[in-house]
């Protein structure tokens, strides 16, 4: 079995591919034993398609997943996760504002913890994005009773068990450390840099980004309310 699965969706990033790809590769080789690149293509309308294919014909590690056209952050994770066949999953996003050299700050948390959480302390946006963000956190733990951190860091760390627990819906990307909590994983969270972004431009807007995750908080909220949580004796 694959031990690392790489998962990363991917939405108008041409100017980014490539780096990410040899990001990712110079970050893993000879540091782990197998592993495999998963990129998801959310319908993307530049050239990303076209680079991603060369670069599936380059290396067989990678696979690449295209949709027919855009579905979205969770639906490119979820797909991608399900599509994975490591033991341990990753994830990160295309525009390389993450490092997947800290993966390996967060590998040896695994087997004391199911699910660790990178922790962007010096973040490198705009003041405007920061401020929303942990606007964004503040009110996501005060609904669902959670205390993380940094719930929308792009980098993590999880184990094939708590992928296989995920049933993701639109939006629950931003939730994925609290949905592992509600499944009965444990969670960390663990420092890891963050870059500017050199190429391209966000996807996501601050406002609409806002509002939707408000939304998805009432639900996560009412959610772990009225799960149905029991442990079988052994």
């Amino acid at each position: 079995m694959i031990r690392l699965s790489v998962v990363v969706p991917v939405y108008n990033e041409e100017g980014n591919i490539y780096n990410l790809y040899l990001s990712v590769t110079d970050a893993l080789k000879g540091k782990i034993e197998n592993y495999e690149i998963v990129l998801v293509n959310d319908g993307s309308k530049d050239r990303s398609s076209l680079l991603l294919n060369e670069i599936v014909r380059m290396d067989s590690a990678v696979r690449v997943i295209h949709f027919k056209k855009n579905y979205g952050q969770t639906a490119a994770i979820s797909a991608g996760i399900k599509s994975s066949k490591g033991e341990l999953i990753a994830l990160m996003d295309a525009d390389l504002q993450t490092d997947p050299r800290d993966i390996f700050k967060l590998m040896p948390f695994i087997g004391k913890i199911d699910f660790v959480n990178g922790r962007r302390l010096v973040r490198k946006d705009t003041r405007l994005k920061v401020i929303s963000s942990r606007t964004g956190d503040r009110v996501r733990n005060w609904i669902t009773g959670e205390a993380v951190y940094d719930a929308g860091c792009p980098l993590k760390l999880f184990t094939r068990e708590v992928a296989d627990s995920f049933h993701l819906y639109n939006g629950m990307h931003r939730f994925l450390p609290t949905l592992a909590k509600m499944n009965g994983f444990s969670v960390i969270e663990v420092s890891v840099t963050h870059h500017e972004r050199k190429y391209g431009v966000s996807k996501y807007g601050v406002l609409k980004g806002a509002y939707a995750g408000f939304i998805d908080a009432m639900v996560i909220g009412w959610l772990k309310k009225r799960g149905s949580m029991y442990q079988i004796k052994g």
